[in-house]
């Protein structure tokens, strides 16, 4: 299927910030499986008649830093726990305990399995780079720099924000636009001249509100109805669809 016009205005941008999870790699669909396994044991060791579906993980956690994911399915529910701190032991009842718990299964399984970055992602970090195009990524994880180690791509990127370096700047995450934009400043470049590359609406959310020169939406599953209402330009299914439209170098 062709892409529409927005996609020419490739030729005209300088950068790719590219989200991580579900774009570069398929750690997505690990999140989510960890995000399971967390929320369905915890609503029935608390007695709640409730089930925890993927159309949660997508309204309430997908894309968001890993503490504004707990906090916002268990509003959901009508269930509030004392914040914590992000030091608190997995085992504990507070948002960061939570938080924490999802995340020792997400490494378990990113040690025991590993990881391998999408091929058609590859493939347009192969023609990005032979096109002079920058690369940074910019994802809510903590576990950004884990993920790309283990997918190969870490000498991909001089530009990495992840959740560890926007706590440690005081940067709100997405749905906010503030990381993508540190990451903009990072490489020298306005966002006009970079173009967002997310899988997540509360990502392009993020795209959208800073103003970047293209946000483009990548369909693992949300729905690329979802992801154009919420103002992604152009809505792909791989990346490797964006390669003709790059830059001559």
């Amino acid at each position: 299927m062709p892409l529409p016009p927005a996609a020419s205005r490739l030729a005209n941008l300088e950068a790719f910030l590219f989200d991580l999870d579900g774009v570069l790699t398929p750690t997505a669909e690990v999140h989510m499986r960890a995000w399971s396994r967390l929320f369905t044991s915890y609503l029935a060791a608390k007695g709640l008649d409730q089930t925890y579906t993927d159309d949660d993980y997508f309204t309430f956690i997908d894309g968001r830093p890993r503490y504004d994911g707990v906090r916002a399915f268990l509003a959901s529910r009508g269930v509030t726990l004392p914040e914590g701190t992000p030091d608190d032991p997995p085992e504990l009842e507070t948002v960061c305990g939570l938080g924490n718990r999802k995340n020792r299964t997400f490494n378990d399984t990113l040690r025991d399995q590993g990881v391998t970055a999408y091929r058609g992602s590859v493939a347009l970090l192969d023609a990005a780079a032979a096109s002079g195009l920058r690369v940074a990524v910019v994802t809510s994880s903590r576990n950004g720099t884990a993920v790309l180690a283990a997918a190969g791509l870490s000498d991909r990127f001089g530009v990495v924000v992840d959740g560890l370096l926007s706590a440690g700047h005081g940067l709100p995450g997405k749905p906010a636009p503030d990381t993508y934009l540190h990451a903009a400043e990072l490489l020298g470049l306005p966002a006009a001249a970079c173009a967002v590359v997310e899988d997540a609406p509360s990502g392009i959310d993020a795209g959208r509100a800073g103003d970047f020169g293209l946000v483009i939406g990548v369909d693992r599953g949300v729905g690329a109805a979802t992801l154009l209402a919420r103002g992604a330009d152009l809505v792909i299914d791989d990346l490797a669809e964006l390669i003709p439209f790059l830059p001559a170098s």
